[in-house]
């Protein structure tokens, strides 16, 4: 993995794209703060926030000197009601910057407010400008130096017009006495009802008895087993401290016994086993080597927390017989790389959760408008340009500009702006998680979200035409140069669409997928599908291109712009079709345009190997069942229930995106795929869902339903700690919905008696997960940074109760300011206080949660 560049190269690359490599003095330096004053505007849906700034440098500020930049998440800017300062404008993407209007003047020392306006409302602190800098003008306007900001602050949100989206927020403020509230249905179980496995079994019995569980006990493992006995023999060792030999003579005695037959549970012969544990050993009969290896994680599931925590033999395990298969043949989690970088070894990381949990698909997204990850033999500019962020010139710059808060500067320590997967990353991941049984599916996003294969060719083309290359230049090009269309994506750019009539564009995702499919041939590892992305390409592309006009003449029933999509599937289709791969997307590759703007299926690729992936089931509620009955194979990605980068609540402080609710690890559980509204009913805002004259899923179109995947997308997401927080229990919810048989309360059509039967069924898994699963994922595979809840509390009349959301966590606090750790009063009953108090969870690991702060009334 290439996360460094020779100083010498980016210093290079600045100077093209208007960098400055020095910084003189302490010109420019100044504090900075931020406030988001009030989503409460005159505006519907505004908001209005402000920045401060004091000038700590020995230079003036004037109106010609300076621009401060920064990354937003994309709201449109609006017109203050009163004259400011300086004015923030919308630069790409989530790139803005603030400059000052004439007049102004800011002398050393001195310091200013500037307000601006914009619509959508801010509540979080992951919302607030991130990555400001400053860029210093000289006296002809040139960029002459670019200085980070190192003293910035974000001002808390207390108020509730900072804490609401505005007025048709129908959500409660977060709160500690909201939380409260709703934890009140959660009661503390014995471990004796927990639930032994997640995600849960066809069918699981013990009977009296236990196995003690030690190296003495050989691994026996048919022929093509050998790689699911020696990871479980890894695991193993790491339970025990011992080793566990593997053997390939049948075993005469007590053993741990892999083998394959004729297996089927539940009308599923695959990915199927049956795990039994008697005095004989362990004995796991997979009907194929899948179902071999989630017998051996179901087995590993078993070993009790203290095996965990302190390795050690024997283990005991009670006699155990297990009958089980998966509910959904495909079950995904999608990663998004691109907006912010992740090592190699997360990546690995993550595959091993995947595979404990039963999740045998990863959509690995690495190729965005703000990344490219993934090096190409032959399009060197793919890494050179596409994976680092800079500060440039403009958008216009043949780079990618600062986004997510990436700041000025590529490869900045602590940044996760730029890096990339090299051909050896990539091939030793596709062959680790093939051992895991779990298939990796490339997604190459185009026409939209492209942007950063088009800077990057863009920079090829130049490099090329002044090497005097023409042909060569033009051999990938990516947009039509001659192209005045206007248009603005779902993320803020202007300039991501790639042109569909180029013959260049198919010709460059040809040479893209023969490279990664050279890439799974040298891991040993079959590519069967390819994810084209296809989604969300802006109204107003290809409308002013003069390619796109010629093509629209020549293809008279292509009508107008907007159908250019669905022309560029089937173009695409076409070209990729020899190479025998399934054609995955999101929901648009299945979808026109109605003269209305509305979208409707599009039946032509019905039968070609063609699989939509559903995510909107709140602004298009019945989208998935109308696809369905329309006769394509589809991918459940409700984002109501599986989007993981949408915040568990809305506390300001807790990270994460909004757009659409929020999603908590209860949104992830309670699914029903066969008849989604029965688990949806609130709008993004918290109305009440209506689906009167929505289409129903067919019962013969049942089949229709693939499977479902979780989507992680990381504009909020920075480094490790933060991906494992947000999928992390997330995950473990979603592994039931994907793997588990159908639910009792999946087929109650009367909703009072389901609500009662899915708190029912919640609590014991929000038990599940508090007193053994996140414990021991403390220590599984060294350690992960799941989540745990904060606390909900209230004082009344004087007495401090608490709860929590997982029951088994234990509450801990303090009342002189300090933050509670292992050692803070433990709580257990209403106890008397008399001023603030401060309250974490912990759990069996002494993981603990943020603090709740609470004041007396």
């Amino acid at each position: 993995m290439r996360t460094i560049l020779y100083s010498a190269l980016i210093c290079l690359i600045g100077l093209l794209v208007g960098v400055s490599c020095q910084k003189n003095g302490s010109a420019g330096q100044v504090d900075l703060s931020w406030e988001l004053v009030s989503n409460f505007t005159p505006v519907p849906n505004g908001f209005e926030a402000r920045f401060d700034l004091t000038n700590t440098g020995d230079t003036p500020l004037t109106d010609r000197n300076w621009a401060l930049f920064f990354n937003m998440a994309p709201r449109p800017m609006l017109k203050p009601r009163s004259p400011q300062p300086g004015t923030v404008q919308h630069i790409n993407g989530d790139w803005y910057k603030l400059t000052p209007n004439a007049g102004f003047r800011l002398d050393p020392g001195a310091s200013v407010t500037i307000r601006y306006e914009g619509t959508e409302g801010v509540t979080k602190v992951t919302d607030a400008p991130l990555g400001p800098y400053l860029v210093l003008y000289d006296d002809a306007g040139r960029e002459a130096e670019v200085v980070p900001i190192a003293n910035y602050t974000i001002r808390p949100f207390a108020r509730k017009e900072q804490r609401l989206r505005g007025p048709a927020d129908r959500e409660p403020p977060y709160s500690p006495e909201v939380v409260f509230g709703q934890n009140q249905t959660a009661t503390l179980l014995p471990a004796s009802q927990l639930q032994p496995v997640i995600p849960a079994p066809v069918r699981l019995s013990t009977s009296p008895g236990t196995l003690a569980l030690s190296a003495s006990m050989p691994i026996y493992a048919d022929p093509g087993l050998t790689g699911e006995a020696t990871l479980l023999a890894e695991k193993l060792k790491q339970m025990t401290g011992k080793t566990f030999q593997i053997v390939t003579t049948p075993p005469t005695s007590t053993a741990i016994v892999l083998k394959t037959g004729p297996v089927q549970v539940a009308g599923k012969n695959r990915e199927a086993y049956q795990l039994r544990i008697d005095a004989g050993g362990v004995n796991i009969t997979g009907s194929d080597a899948a179902g071999v290896f989630y017998g051996t994680q179901s087995l590993l599931a078993l070993l009790p927390l203290e095996a965990y925590k302190t390795p050690a033999e024997p283990v005991a395990l009670p006699f155990t017989q297990i009958d089980d298969a998966p509910r959904f043949g495909f079950r995904g989690l999608h990663l998004d790389v691109s907006r912010n970088f992740q090592t190699k070894e997360t990546i690995l990381r993550v595959l091993d959760l995947l595979a404990f949990y039963k999740v045998n698909q990863f959509l690995f997204y690495t190729t965005e408008d703000e990344g490219w990850r993934l090096e190409i033999d032959g399009l060197p500019e793919l890494t050179q340009v596409g994976a680092q962020r800079q500060h440039t010139s403009g958008k216009e710059a043949p780079a990618l500009h600062p986004a997510y808060g990436s700041g000025p500067k590529a490869y900045e320590e602590g940044k996760y702006g730029s890096g990339f997967y090299t051909k050896a990353d990539f091939v030793e991941i596709l062959k680790y998680a093939h051992a895991r049984h779990i298939r990796v599916i490339p997604e190459l996003n185009f026409p939209g979200h492209a942007r950063a294969a088009i800077k990057a060719m863009e920079a090829r083309y130049q490099r090329l035409m002044n090497e005097g290359k023409p042909a060569e230049a033009a051999q990938y090009r990516l947009i039509d140069p001659a192209d005045r269309s206007v248009y603005q994506s779902a993320q803020g750019y202007k300039d991501n669409v790639v042109s569909v009539g180029l013959e260049s564009t198919y010709r460059f995702y040809e040479k893209v997928v023969d490279e990664i499919t050279r890439m799974y041939k040298q891991a040993g590892v079959p590519m069967e599908v390819m994810h084209i992305g296809g989604d969300e390409v802006p109204e107003g592309a290809w409308a002013q291109s003069p390619v796109a006009a010629k093509l629209l003449r020549e293809n008279p029933a292509i009508k107008d712009p907007k159908n250019l999509q669905a022309y560029f599937v089937r173009t695409l289709l076409k070209r990729l079709e020899p190479r025998k791969l399934e054609i995955h997307g999101w929901e648009e590759v299945a979808l026109t345009k109605a003269a209305n703007g509305n979208y409707v299926p599009n039946r032509e690729f019905v039968g070609r190997r063609v699989v939509p992936y559903i995510w909107n089931n709140l602004f298009d509620p019945d989208l998935g069942n109308r696809l369905a009955n329309a006769g394509y194979p589809v991918v459940l990605c409700n984002v109501s229930n599986f989007y993981f980068d949408l915040a568990y609540n809305n506390d300001p402080e807790e990270p994460g995106l909004y757009w659409a609710g929020y999603v908590d690890t209860r949104s992830n559980w309670t699914f029903a795929p066969y008849d989604m509204f029965k688990t949806t009913y609130k709008t993004a805002m918290g109305d009440p869902l209506d689906f009167t004259g929505r289409e129903r899923l067919r019962p013969d179109a049942r089949p229709n339903i693939r499977g479902v995947e979780a989507q992680l997308w990381s504009e909020t997401v920075k480094g490790r700690d933060m991906a494992e927080y947000y999928m992390l229990p997330k995950l473990m919810g979603f592994a039931e919905s994907a793997w588990a048989p159908e639910r009792p309360w999946e087929t109650v059509d009367d909703r009072v008696a389901r609500e009662r039967a899915i708190a029912a069924g919640w609590n014991v898994f929000a038990n599940t997960l508090a007193q053994r699963d996140l414990p021991r994922l403390a220590r599984f595979n060294g350690g992960y940074n799941y989540r745990l809840p904060p606390p909900g509390a209230r004082i009344l009349n004087g007495l401090l109760e608490a709860n929590v959301e997982l029951p088994g966590l234990q509450i801990r606090y303090t009342t002189d300011g300090s933050e509670p750790n292992s050692t803070s009063a433990l709580y257990q009953k209403p106890v008397r206080v008399s001023g603030p108090v401060k309250l974490k969870s912990f759990d069996a690991a002494g993981r603990a949660s943020r603090a709740t702060v609470l004041t007396p009334p």
